[in-house]
């Protein structure tokens, strides 16, 4: 909503126009790219495709200290140090034709082989008795099927319809395998977008 139209009256009430105006400082790419390129194409909805309704999956565990130490652990591995290097080094150059090649490194094959030897590879190689590494992946997985049932909801209600999804890198690699099993459903690269 442009700054002009975020007032009070009109529907918005005092706390609404609060809200909005916060939300264009937030670093989110719902509204940074999502809302602000559907406005730019004129497209009527942006459908959230979020689901956190997996968090239950944790709950026997998440509050046990060893929990998070556990997973912080597994963490700490030569392929995180390896990804966050590479991350530093794009985040240097965000100017120009930076962003491009962030989104190209981010959207690679090579950096959906990172997220996941860096992160829920290396959790379920984690060896606490409580098995604490595979409830966080298994968790994890359960919040990527769940958002992808909700894209193909979305999608299934406008068939031949062509859909953006834009989410965070690390669920890229999850997205494209689920995706990849539905019917009426054809991937484009991102890559090849992003030439």
């Amino acid at each position: 909503m442009p700054a002009t139209e975020r007032r009070a009256g009109d529907g918005l009430d005092a706390v609404l126009v609060e809200r909005l105006t916060m939300l264009t400082t937030r670093r989110n790419e719902n509204f940074l790219i999502g809302a602000a390129l559907a406005a730019r194409l004129g497209l009527d909805r942006v459908y959230s495709v979020d689901d956190h309704s997996a968090d239950a999956t944790t709950n026997r565990v998440a509050g046990e200290a060893g929990y998070g130490e556990a997973i912080q652990r597994a963490w700490d591995n030569p392929v995180t140090a390896k990804r966050s290097a590479i991350d530093a080094d794009l985040r240097k150059r965000l100017d120009g034709d930076g962003v491009l090649d962030l989104y190209r490194a981010y959207n690679s094959p090579d950096a959906m082989r990172m997220a996941f030897d860096s992160d829920f590879g290396a959790a379920l190689a984690e060896p606490s008795p409580q098995h604490y590494g595979r409830y966080y992946t298994g968790w994890w997985e359960t919040r990527n099927l769940r958002m992808v049932a909700n894209i193909r909801a979305a999608m299934t209600a406008q068939p031949g319809a062509r859909a953006l999804v834009i989410v965070g890198a690390s669920h890229k690699g999850y997205f494209e395998a689920y995706l990849n099993m539905m019917h009426d459903i054809r991937l484009v690269d991102a890559e090849a977008v992003l030439r």
